[in-house]
């Protein structure tokens, strides 16, 4: 940086919003007798601290995963899928195994990420994690083995699919006990396991991305805009025009409109 006190208050308002070193900007800013650098400065700390904040709440996103680290077990797949409850469209299961204690800004249950921030976060993730499997079950196998046992079964092929065996797995709220590597299911494991954030991640933007394109070949269902998902808009729409290929015959109100039976 070049010398703080010959740059103008635009310029250096510039610094604070871009820069990413904090600790340094800080330092050279306390040094400026003006009062509206003294203010950015204010506000580079508010920043620093939200940082910070943020930071910290990563971290304990990896509890579950210090219960294997300390025992000197690293590859650990987080596991977890997008697209159990809509009437309509695949179910996504996605695997992950992330670097021990890596750091990533605004990492969380994907439910709690806007759109934007969820596809930034999927780059970095497909970018830097050890490994990433995503498996897809479509409509067909859903109806045919039911929601819980293909998604179940979506399961153990996404630790299967991943290019580096787990040693450990954890997993949100579905139970593996066929799996033979130490292995927990977490209820709510999305918002407090890393890994298993990261697979909610992949798979949640897997599957929306998926959706957009049958958006584009079943324009009157609005597929873009929920997902599936049985909105009011949605039903009127199944209503209107009867259900469409992609829709789970397996699921209500489509069960009724198709009269299907599962064989058992």
């Amino acid at each position: 940086m070049k010398d703080i006190g010959k740059q103008t208050v635009r310029e250096i308002e510039e610094l604070v919003k871009t820069t990413d070193d904090l600790s340094t900007l800080s330092a050279l800013l306390a040094a400026d007798p003006r009062r509206s650098v003294q203010k950015l400065r204010q506000t580079l700390m508010r920043r620093a601290l939200r940082a910070e904040a943020e930071r910290e709440r990563v971290l304990q996103l990896y509890e579950p995963e210090n219960m294997f680290y300390r025992q000197g077990i690293y590859e650990i797949a987080g596991i977890d899928e997008a697209g159990r409850g809509p009437v309509a469209g695949p179910v996504m299961i996605a695997a992950v195994i992330l670097p021990p204690f890596w750091e990533c800004a605004g990492l969380n249950d994907s439910k709690k990420i806007a759109p934007a921030k969820r596809e930034a976060l999927y780059e970095k993730i497909m970018q830097e994690a050890v490994a990433v499997s995503c498996i897809v079950k479509e409509r067909a196998e859903i109806d045919v083995a039911d929601i819980y046992h293909a998604t179940r079964q979506g399961m153990y092929e996404a630790v299967q699919a991943l290019a580096v065996p787990p040693k450990a797995v954890l997993v949100d709220a579905m139970p593996l006990s066929e799996l033979t590597v130490p292995h927990r299911s977490l209820i709510h494991g999305d918002a407090i396991s890393a890994s298993i954030a990261a697979a909610s991640i992949i798979a949640k933007v897997t599957r929306d991305r998926v959706m957009r394109e049958y958006d584009k070949v079943y324009p009157q269902y609005g597929f873009a805009v929920h997902k599936g998902y049985l909105t009011q808009a949605h039903a009127d729409a199944i209503r209107k025009f009867g259900p469409c290929p992609i829709h789970r015959h397996s699921f209500e109100p489509i069960k009724s409109i198709v009269g299907f039976h599962r064989a058992e």
